[in-house]
């Protein structure tokens, strides 16, 4: 958005946390952020509010910007189906429309009353063959690309996350390291995040494009990142940890089956997921090991699982659909209720 000329206000490096813990530490600053967006809507002639994800400030800015008589267009729905599901009375009150880019969710939220509907994932619309990827100059410390298999270590885009996750990749990768002397080893690092963060664990970093271009195989945390992952056909073994404290709550509150979105779209257990405690250097090393060979059935059997995955996540296209939605509700032609109704 930046690229294309969007006026920014706060950027995600100001908005990325992860866990309770850190979010009261910056709630003061979260809050000041709504009261400034608030009067955004109230000063400036907002006629559409588009809410991307996000959901802890944007159902709250959702309802205010409702209040205003403003419509809103709810894209990339929050993730009621894992936990929460009480917000989805929330979408119904105070949205137009909720765009929706997994395939089960629009289904999900009809139910709660919420206009909804699938538009695809964004992920099919990214570029196959990005700069950075194969037959480009490779990162620091890589071998010639086509010389060695690199494994790719994804331990997530917030510093918190990196801190839990990477030390527990990072010797996996060791292990492997010394029974595979033909594997390099690739962190990816986002560039809001400081390169010092990765110098402990010991091997090159690069820009997540890259870092999945040129993996034969990865490590990661769970999320959107495993969806790419399988786009690119790189098998993948999951891990994820948190506080014990935020682990303790979390497995309270959580209802799916799977924390992997891989798993959850394909409805079955294609990708390996290690969680918390179960989450050692062995056990990612074994599962990864597993997949390093061309012909190993479990990778062949992943990849056939990423076949499904891809084809249920729908066809290109997604940002002109969801644009498309945007122009047909600031000219009047949605079907979408007036202010003040009920989706």
């Amino acid at each position: 958005m930046d690229a294309a000329g969007v006026s920014r206000i706060a950027g995600l490096d100001e908005l990325s946390v992860m866990g309770g813990t850190e979010v009261l530490r910056r709630l003061p600053g979260f809050l000041r952020l709504e009261r400034r967006i608030r009067r955004l809507f109230a000063r400036e002639d907002v006629r559409l509010f588009l809410p991307i994800d996000y959901p802890g400030l944007n159902l709250r800015l959702a309802r205010s910007a409702r209040r205003q008589g403003r419509r809103v267009l709810y894209y990339i729905a929050p993730q009621v189906w894992a936990w929460r599901e009480g917000r989805a009375r929330k979408l119904r009150r105070d949205c137009d429309r909720v765009l929706t880019v997994l395939p089960f969710e629009a289904a999900l939220l009809e139910r709660h009353g919420v206009r909804a509907e699938f538009v695809g994932h964004p992920l099919l619309d990214a570029p196959r063959n990005p700069e950075g990827a194969a037959g480009a100059r490779p990162a620091a410390g890589l071998s010639t690309p086509g010389t060695n298999r690199v494994v790719g270590l994804f331990p997530g885009s917030r510093a918190q996350e990196v801190r839990c996750m990477l030390p527990v990749f990072a010797e996996a990768a060791r292990r492997l390291a010394r029974r595979h002397r033909d594997l390099d080893f690739i962190i990816a690092r986002p560039p809001h995040l400081p390169e010092a963060l990765y110098s402990e664990a010991g091997f090159p970093t690069a820009g997540a494009r890259e870092a999945t271009a040129r993996s034969w195989a990865a490590l990661t945390k769970s999320g959107t990142i495993t969806l790419e992952l399988a786009l690119a056909g790189v098998p993948m073994v999951v891990g994820y940890r948190m506080s014990r404290v935020e682990w303790a709550i979390g497995r309270r509150l959580v209802r799916v089956p799977s924390i992997v979105l891989v798993n959850l779209v394909a409805e079955a257990p294609v990708v390996p997921e290690f969680l918390q405690d179960g989450l050692t250097a062995r056990r990612a090393a074994g599962a990864l090991e597993a997949l390093l060979d061309e012909g190993a059935p479990a990778r062949r059997e992943m990849l056939r699982g990423f076949d499904v995955v891809r084809e249920r996540l729908g066809k290109p296209g997604c940002a002109a659909r969801v644009a498309g939605h945007a122009v047909r509700l600031l000219a009047g032609r949605d079907s979408a209720r007036g202010a003040g109704a009920t989706c």
